[in-house]
């Protein structure tokens, strides 16, 4: 069955979220499914919205007495949670007609999720470069910045997101760490890292690797080194997990070696990692890729500024 055509337009860049109706229920109305689907939202909550006709079928708004149709579609914008500005610009590296490629900030997700909506590389540049149906190739953690690739077309979304899929994408890392003279490098650093839902750490247990990465050292000063990462698989946090592993914890890091509790607002001290390079072939015309990004790390470039966020 094809999904029909959202009726509510998007909202501050965010498509309304769509609701199929079971085909199977006891429900006399929508209303009631609902009260017992949407367990996150009060019933109050829920009597709200369809007094604000806020909820929409097909045929127009649900009401508090619309009765239940199996298999059929509802929709509704979700409320936004209070969020924390993210105080920083996102770089437009590239854009053509096909791709859209930034320098995302630290302290951005990349996609909606959780208590970040609106703060999110996705809907600020849905809203700022006006296109409503921009959709990211990949994605970025939160706390590292650097470059994520948007699709522009949707009929070209899954050409892009297959090359991430299938590793067909060369990505290229930069990292400052601690330098440790007795640490023999370059190397390839294997090891199985496991992530569990709920947990907000990955770990490292025995068995077969399934995490890839060529660590290499580019320069070192004052008792730091600065690093290139090359992941060849792409476990969660499989960077952080590696360099702390080899005794280098990357700077700014609260979650590895130890899980250390940062508040939303502040921003004195983010990772310094940064996702420097993308090159690939373009599945679209055959020619070879690459964007490099345009960003630096603040604890390498200004290094007494971030010594300073030490002492504060």
């Amino acid at each position: 069955m094809k999904r029909p055509a959202s009726p509510l337009p998007p909202r501050h860049g965010l498509d309304a979220a769509r609701l199929r109706l079971p085909l199977e229920g006891t429900w006399a109305t929508v209303r009631d499914h609902l009260v017992e689907r949407l367990h996150r939202l009060e019933p109050s909550r829920i009597d709200e919205m369809l007094r604000d006709q806020r909820i929409v079928g097909l045929d127009g708004p649900i009401g508090m007495d619309t009765p239940y149709v199996p298999g059929t579609f509802i929709w509704f914008h979700r409320d936004l949670p209070d969020e924390v500005p993210v105080p920083f610009e996102i770089g437009i590296v590239h854009r053509d007609d096909d791709l859209v490629v930034v320098d995302k900030p630290h302290f951005m997700a990349t996609i909606p999720r959780g208590q970040h909506v609106l703060q999110t590389a996705l809907v600020r540049l849905r809203h700022e470069l006006r296109l409503p149906e921009l959709s990211p190739a990949h994605r970025l953690d939160r706390v590292t910045a650097g470059l994520v690739m948007f699709v522009a077309r949707p009929e070209l979304r899954g050409r892009y997101q297959t090359l991430f899929r299938d590793r067909r994408v060369n990505k290229e890392y930069e990292a400052i760490a601690p330098y440790d003279p007795a640490l023999e490098l370059p190397r390839t650093v294997r090891s199985r890292i496991i992530k569990e839902r709920g947990i907000l750490t990955a770990q490292e247990v025995p068995g077969e690797p399934n995490a890839e990465t060529w660590v290499e050292l580019s320069e070192q000063r004052d008792g730091l080194g600065r690093y290139r990462l090359r992941p060849q698989t792409g476990r969660t946090h499989q960077l952080r997990v590696h360099m702390s592993s080899l005794g280098v914890p990357i700077l700014g890091d609260t979650f590895y070696p130890v899980l250390r509790e940062t508040p939303l607002n502040d921003f004195s001290r983010p990772l310094q990692l940064l996702a420097r390079v993308l090159e690939f072939t373009d599945p679209l015309t055959g020619e070879p890729r690459r964007f490099e990004s345009r960003a630096t790390l603040q604890s390498w470039t200004n290094h007494e500024a971030w010594q300073s966020t030490i002492l504060a």
